[in-house]
């Protein structure tokens, strides 16, 4: 099949470099979402939230898409990420 490894991506680091996968950086103490991810969802989040208010789209739209997202992110340390999003500010 003639495959061949990724130099770059096929290097060896340690556990507490962390290492990508699926969206998240994974340390051995704990798991972060990637930045980019966090700012899709906040920009998807806006759109999702502006098409609300514009009467595109209903609630349970809104609500089955945050709901998912925070499913997902809820399995690693986002508490801060989520509130960030999620409150209003001040």
């Amino acid at each position: 099949m003639r495959l061949t490894l990724h130099e770059t991506r096929a290097q060896v680091y340690p556990t507490r470099c962390g290492i990508p996968w699926l969206g998240w950086v994974v340390y051995p103490t704990h798991r972060l979402l990637k930045r980019r991810c966090g700012i899709a969802f906040r920009r998807r989040y806006r759109m999702l939230t502006a098409a609300y208010r514009a009467r595109r789209i209903g609630l349970k739209r809104l609500t089955a898409s945050v709901q998912g997202w925070t499913a997902h992110v809820a399995h690693g340390n986002t508490v801060g990420l989520r509130r960030a999003i999620f409150e209003p500010p001040l």
